[in-house]
């Protein structure tokens, strides 16, 4: 089999470059519209000495070296979730940021491990307004490429349609027949989970489980088989109120304790965005990210530091409710490209 030509290569990036050209003008599209809502655009650090605390995301790890010839470990985001708040405690009401982040362990057609994740925040709004951006900037990006159906992997969806809302329990009974909030309790640690009780309801739904299975994994596994393969057929759908042992950083939701306001927005299944209302209680974030490094020791064997300074921030950050969106997920899209290394200018070598 002949090797695939370098992205460099002259007539690959001609292939290649309307999808880019297109990239370059969703991307302008976007800096008006949040320019128009007096947005602020702020350039995040991308080292940081934390890359995130979720027991699932694996960062890459460097170290800086001072003048003093000290050395301090330091790694690449996986998000610029935290200095983005540091930046609302800071004062800012409305930013958004274009943001190189990194990940470790993943790369396919729908994950590459450096790409430019959007990301953006609103002080004093609650999370419905965030929701409404998504459908905006996915509705926008189609217009400026003129497209006006997306299509994936033989999924189809108008980008112009009202999103579908279904919340995560309603997803679970619909797709699985599995009552999900009889498994959970008002709490966040895997305590407040019954483990068993999602085990049975799997099982008898037909998907596989194991003995060493967390209610998490069960969780995650239910999603991933029934219900994402339904998510944003024929319309965008915006998969709302998942429990709060999923939503680390979301805060609960006034409604009901058991679950958070979290969101995800999916198009032709493919998930693009992560929203919340964010989770300000520095003492009740404390415990969520030692949580989140239990369950990361436990799996991997490693853990991640905390941002203190991130959660002395949280002390004076005032409510607001953020989104992070995969912008070159967003582009695939937007330009029926068939994965997302096709619309990134640089791709990381395989």
């Amino acid at each position: 089999m002949t090797a695939a030509s370098p992205w460099w290569t002259p007539h690959v990036h001609a292939d290649r470059r309307p999808l880019l050209l297109a990239r370059n003008r969703i991307a302008a599209g976007v800096r008006a519209r949040f320019s128009a809502e007096d947005f602020v655009e702020v350039d995040p650090a991308a080292l940081q000495v934390s890359p995130g605390n979720e027991a699932h995301l694996h960062a890459f790890a460097t170290e800086a070296i001072g003048p003093d010839a000290i050395r301090r470990p330091l790694f690449l985001h996986t998000s610029p979730e935290f200095a983005c708040k540091k930046l609302l405690a800071a004062g800012e009401p409305r930013l958004f940021a274009f943001g190189h982040v990194f990940r470790n362990r993943e790369r396919g057609a729908l994950h590459h491990p450096e790409f430019t994740m959007l990301e953006w925040y609103r002080a004093g709004a609650p999370w419905t307004a965030v929701m409404q951006d998504c459908a905006d900037l996915l509705a926008l990006a189609c217009e400026t490429t003129g497209v006006r159906r997306v299509a994936f992997r033989g999924a189809e969806a108008d980008p112009f349609a009202p999103p579908e809302r279904l919340t995560v329990a309603e997803a679970f009974a619909c797709y699985a027949g599995i009552d999900l909030l009889a498994t959970v309790a008002s709490g966040y640690t895997g305590a407040d989970t019954d483990r068993d009780a999602l085990v049975a309801a799997a099982t008898a739904a037909g998907i596989r489980t194991a003995e060493d299975d967390t209610w998490s994994d069960v969780f995650s596994r239910v999603l991933v088989e029934r219900v994402e393969p339904n998510l944003g057929i024929g319309r965008p759908t915006l998969l709302t109120a998942y429990p709060a042992a999923e939503a680390a950083l979301a805060r609960r939701a006034g409604h009901d304790p058991r679950v958070s306001e979290r969101f995800e927005l999916y198009v032709c299944r493919v998930e693009l965005a992560n929203g919340f209302g964010e989770l300000t209680d520095a003492a009740e974030q404390r415990r969520r990210f030692a949580a989140e490094m239990t369950e990361k020791a436990r799996v991997y064997g490693e853990t991640y530091p905390v941002d203190e300074d991130f959660l002395a921030a949280l002390t004076i950050m005032p409510e607001a409710s953020g989104c992070a969106l995969g912008f070159d997920r967003l582009v695939m899209l937007a330009t029926g490209a068939p994965s997302v290394e096709t619309v990134i200018w640089t791709p990381v070598a395989p």
